[in-house]
């Protein structure tokens, strides 16, 4: 491919572009991504995780052009054009996200019903990014399609979502280099060397690049349990969450033209809840405590298994009402007891939001399909990464702590008092 520049990265060295990728990058739409970031409120856990979603769809179309490449070379695909939408289509995978990521997105679905990738949708389509695509020939409904896995061609789908996608090889290195967990290094190298695409037109690997494989599923495992799931992230994220879902009706932060979701940024929104004051005294609080790091303390913690009576039921009015249900117990006002359930596949979705069931190989020219279940490591923490969390403020510790004995029982608690923790 003829490029036009690159830029140098911390995880892949040098990450090169071409002229339509520059001219993308340069738009007020794709450098809004610089100030979101990519993991919310880690930051307040680990300093160094500053990065933002600006560098992961950097990092994403590197690496997908790297599978695309590779992939033209084996004959798989017909020409460096379809590289090039590939790129495009990794490039812009994130376009839109809004701030605090999935955070808001959480906010977003249970408002409207609407995903990042339904307003990446409508960016890609009805904003600068479809002129420019257009003018190199480019459709941006194909690259659309593409970026949310909505191809025909279900290999390509694959390459930007899923279980051998470039967003996963991005994102685990680069959180575990910003984060300086040790969990996200993976060998993506052996992994899209090994790159094959069988006769149902889905994508395979080679039985010799299976190891590989693993570790980066038990990466992504240890990642979650170690950054993503940590109590004190959440900490952060649920105040994030609370705190603009009570200023949603005031602000009106789900209820947007396009034109303005754009102008949404991380800062932006915690200007915006702050500058609400006594009229929404909760929301502004929450706001404030977040930015000074002045963080809700955890005080009971549970992984959840299909035994367990609450497994498969903590949805966001159940978790409401237990919520008060403690609160109540312990004589504090409802909005001080915050009770949170983070779920996730141990496994990554397919294109089609499903869970990983099984694999494709490819040994000696012979393709076939392994189940999970096949694979004792994957089986072993196959199915969802479920914790049911409390929270509370610091000085209510003590009354909240004995009201979860009275309700839930003794088992599994967390009650520290760490100055830092």
């Amino acid at each position: 491919m003829k490029f036009a520049g690159e830029i140098t990265d911390p995880v892949h060295r040098y990450i090169q572009f071409t002229d339509v990728e520059r001219e993308l990058l340069d738009t007020a739409t794709f450098q809004r991504l610089r100030r979101i970031r990519q993991l919310a409120g880690a930051h307040l856990v680990y300093p160094s995780a500053q990065h933002s979603r600006f560098e992961h769809s950097l990092g994403t179309m590197h690496i997908a052009g790297y599978a695309g490449e590779t992939l033209l070379t084996k004959g798989y695909l017909i020409d460096e054009d379809q590289v090039q939408e590939l790129r495009l289509a990794a490039l812009l995978h994130d376009i839109g996200h809004g701030p605090f990521s999935h955070l808001f997105e959480e906010m977003l679905e249970a408002k409207s019903n609407l995903t990042h990738e339904d307003l990446g949708r409508q960016v890609i389509c009805r904003t600068e990014i479809n002129d420019i695509l257009g003018r190199y020939g480019y459709s941006s409904s194909n690259v659309c399609k593409l970026s949310f896995g909505e191809s025909r061609v279900k290999f390509l789908n694959e390459l930007i979502a899923g279980g051998l996608s470039a967003d996963i090889m991005d994102y685990l290195p680069r959180d575990g280099f910003f984060t300086g967990a040790e969990y996200g290094k993976i060998d993506y190298h052996r992994l899209i060397a090994s790159f094959e695409v069988i006769s149902n037109g889905q994508l395979a690997i080679n039985r010799s690049a299976l190891y590989s494989f693993e570790s980066m599923l038990i990466s992504r495992y240890e990642m979650f349990k170690a950054v993503y799931f940590h109590k004190t992230v959440r900490s952060a994220e649920v105040m994030l969450l609370h705190s603009m879902i009570s200023a949603d009706d005031q602000l009106k932060l789900t209820n947007r033209s396009l034109d303005e979701y754009l102008s949404l940024t991380d800062e932006s929104i915690l200007d915006q809840i702050s500058s609400i004051g006594g009229t929404n005294s909760i929301a502004a609080e929450l706001a404030k405590d977040y930015r000074e790091r002045r963080l809700l303390k955890c005080v009971y913690e549970k992984f959840l298994h299909k035994r367990d009576r609450f497994y498969g039921k903590m949805d966001r009015q159940a978790l409401r009402e237990l919520g008060s249900q403690i609160a109540r117990t312990a004589r504090v006002k409802e909005n001080s007891v915050f009770v949170d359930a983070s779920r996730t596949p141990s496994m990554p979705l397919t294109p089609t939001k499903k869970e990983i069931r099984s694999i494709f190989l490819v040994d000696k020219e012979r393709a076939y399909e392994t189940p999970i279940s096949e694979i004792p490591l994957f089986d072993s923490i196959a199915g969802f990464l479920d914790m049911l969390r409390v929270y509370t403020k610091s000085q209510y510790r003590d009354e909240v702590n004995q009201s979860i004995k009275k309700i839930l029982g003794d088992e599994e608690f967390l009650y520290r008092h760490e100055k830092y923790g």
